[in-house]
């Protein structure tokens, strides 16, 4: 199993070692370690080569904060052209849904026209993109991307009106649920609603959760409990859910 989107970087590094031989021991074979800035890809990175063949690491700048500066901007985007042949993507990037209300109008157009520049900088190096862009940033996420029809991308933890959702499956870009899928219906409807070939399961750890999870670590362990979710949505065997979600992730982030 591969849990396409998670922040190893915030993880106690003490123990990390101990814990990932546990999580492979579980059939974790792969992460996806995305970044939220430039100190946390250089932390990524770090990670990918202590532990090279399970972290696949994604280096970017999360959306849900300030406007990211010009200078931290041009080493990071010069870090990602230097190490584009050993990291998977560009993520975690995207558009802010949760703190637009504590941004300008100036610092909005901003935020958008450095998304743009992601995608571009993506698209200039072959790699595929891990984006958020959640409820009224999705459609406008979707559109730039698409400015770019070759262009390979992953909506993680999509949520967004029904219209919208089907724009994303149309366009072929791959769609993850996390363990919310596992007790919350808006969730396993989107799962009844994208095609086995384009769903990817995540953790987005160590983001807490709810449900029979409340109170409980966030590790890549709980996709083990996803994949028995999409295996009863879909009427399909855990073994099929498994083999498939692990050839999309392939598929999507082969290096």
């Amino acid at each position: 199993m591969f849990d396409t989107h998670i922040h190893l970087d915030q993880y106690d590094w003490s123990k990390l070692s101990t814990l990932i031989a546990h999580w492979q021991e579980q059939g974790i074979q792969h992460v996806m370690a995305v970044s939220t800035n430039l100190s946390s890809s250089y932390r990524t990175l770090e990670l990918h080569h202590r532990f090279p063949e399970f972290v696949f690491p994604a280096l970017g700048y999360h959306p849900e904060q300030s406007p990211i500066g010009e200078q931290e901007k041009r080493e990071l985007i010069s870090l990602i052209k230097k190490e584009h042949q050993q990291i998977a993507a560009v993520g975690e990037v995207g558009l802010p849904h949760y703190t637009k209300e504590k941004l300008s109008a100036s610092q909005l157009e901003l935020v958008e026209e450095h998304f743009i520049e992601w995608v571009e900088l993506a698209n200039e190096v072959g790699l595929p993109l891990n984006i958020h862009a959640v409820h009224d940033s999705t459609e406008k996420a979707l559109e730039l991307v698409g400015k770019f029809p070759n262009q390979r991308a992953h909506f993680h933890w999509l949520k967004a009106p029904f219209e919208i959702r089907q724009k994303v499956i149309k366009s072929g870009c791959f769609i993850s649920v996390t363990p919310e899928v596992c007790y919350r219906t808006r969730d396993q409807q989107l799962v009844k609603e994208v095609p086995l070939t384009q769903l990817l399961v995540e953790t987005d750890g160590p983001w807490p959760f709810d449900g029979p999870f409340k109170g409980k670590q966030t590790t890549p362990l709980l996709v083990k409990e996803i994949v028995k979710t999409l295996a009863r949505i879909k009427g399909l065997s855990k073994a099929e859910v498994e083999k498939q979600t692990l050839e999309n992730a392939y598929r999507l982030y082969k290096r």
